[in-house]
């Protein structure tokens, strides 16, 4: 699946009156992504490693993911944990509006 596992992820917000949101996961890094985490903004806790226990988002190529939990909030942060072991954690990114992101070094 050339570094790219499945990316079914389980925790997440809806846009107003949507059951899910879709949008593409680039890894424009020079790393492998081992784990991501995703939380509702108003969350004090991390959900489960979105890309399961033998996920990777090779560093190059991207993935689609789809958040749905039935949350209604759209602001969520995102925690990236590379193949080095170095974390990234993005507050505050309006889910409901968002078509990509992308991991850069």
């Amino acid at each position: 699946m050339g570094g790219l596992a499945a990316m079914a992820l389980v925790v997440g917000a809806v846009p107003a009156m949507a059951e899910s949101v879709e949008f593409q996961l680039i890894n424009n890094s020079s790393y492998a992504l081992h784990y991501f985490y995703t939380s509702p903004s108003n969350d004090t806790n991390w959900g489960g490693d979105l890309l399961g226990d033998d996920g990777t988002l090779e560093a190059g190529y991207s993935g689609t993911v789809t958040i749905g939990d039935g949350e209604t909030e759209c602001e969520y942060d995102f925690k990236f944990v590379m193949d080095t072991g170095a974390e990234l954690v993005v507050p505050g990114i309006n889910i409901c509006e968002l078509n990509s992101y992308t991991l850069n070094d």
